[in-house]
């Protein structure tokens, strides 16, 4: 597989501050990477650095096979953190001149697409509108549809669910999974953990300007697996742990409540398949599961440097994640 975008040893200074340090990062061509991070992390600052909008220090950085992002940049959509339209023009004669200037033809089949996308987002009654006359959810889709009209290889949204209600975000988690099946390479920053969650074949995240994690979901369920399972009681009339016997199943670490029941630490080395079936066998319970690791879970610990479950070095996590090897599996 070929990749979209490679950086190496990529830092960046602003005065004393070190906004990136050494950065290593691969993003394969048709990947839906995450791009998450703590405020003042550095995602911005590499994002603007790919776009070729600041410069790195030192370092090297391929887009599209190219040094710069200035030379394939008919190919890129991107929509920024700092959101801004051209409050003046109306609705529609945005869009048509945001894309002729990435080198979409004019005339009649433009402007259908124009109108569709506007359908599709739930402004064909804004089209003639002035931007300036909009919400900012609406100018935020009025942005994603200018990222995306002129179908780029490869598409970056900075921070792309901030600002929308439930109904827009789960629209904009369609729009960028249809975005991902039609083949384009996509990266987006954000703060949604649950987003970055439902829609991301890989995750990097970066702190303090360096890179602190580079993997696949399934990797990071793996390797940060809590160790955990959740037990509902049938009743909870009668669902105390003496009753449900979680007390005296073999391979039991530590019972902590929960709105719902109980989440089961394990032991280390213990078969969590043996524990299920134990508890299922001589307890009332209606659900009994192994609990999955969020991606808010590794944010926290990753950030905060504490273990995801009592006994996990989270040092040892971290140093799994971000060596050498994963970074060239990467590259495959």
């Amino acid at each position: 597989m070929s990749n979209a975008v490679v950086i190496k040893g990529l830092t960046k200074t602003f005065g004393p501050k070190v906004a990136v340090r050494e950065l290593d990062l691969v993003v394969p061509t048709g990947s839906l990477c995450g791009f998450i991070g703590p405020n003042g992390a550095g995602k911005t600052t590499t994002i603007r650095m790919i776009m070729s909008i600041i410069f790195p220090d030192r370092g090297e950085l391929s887009v599209l096979g190219q040094p710069s992002a200035d030379r394939s940049k008919d190919r890129i959509g991107y929509l920024p953190e700092e959101r801004g339209v051209y409050r003046k023009m109306k609705v529609a004669a945005f869009l048509t001149y945001m894309a002729r200037l990435k080198g979409h033809d004019g005339g009649g089949a433009l402007k259908r697409k124009v109108h569709g996308w506007l359908e599709r987002m739930g402004l064909a009654d804004s089209a003639r509108k002035r931007c300036e006359e909009l919400s900012k959810g609406m100018q935020q889709k009025v942005q994603f549809v200018a990222a995306v009209i002129h179908e780029p290889d490869l598409l970056i949204l900075d921070e792309v669910f901030s600002g929308l209600d439930p109904v827009n975000r789960k629209l904009m988690r369609t729009l960028i999974d249809e975005q991902h099946r039609a083949g384009r390479t996509i990266i987006f920053s954000t703060h949604a953990m649950y987003e970055a969650e439902q829609l991301c074949d890989r995750v990097f995240m970066i702190h303090h300007g360096v890179k602190v994690l580079d993997a696949t979901l399934g990797e990071i369920r793996d390797r940060f697996d809590p160790r955990t399972i959740i037990v509902e009681p049938m009743s909870r009339g009668n669902g105390t742990r003496a009753e449900l016997g979680l007390e005296t199943v073999a391979g039991v670490r530590e019972i902590r409540p929960t709105r719902e029941g109980f989440e089961v630490h394990l032991e280390s080395g213990a078969d969590a398949r043996a524990v299920m079936g134990a508890i299922v066998r001589d307890a009332p319970v209606r659900r009994v599961e192994l609990k999955r690791v969020t991606l808010e879970d590794v944010f926290i610990s990753l950030v905060e440097g504490t273990p995801i479950a009592a006994g996990e070095d989270a040092e040892a996590l971290r140093a799994a994640l971000t060596a050498p090897g994963a970074a060239e599996g990467a590259e495959t």
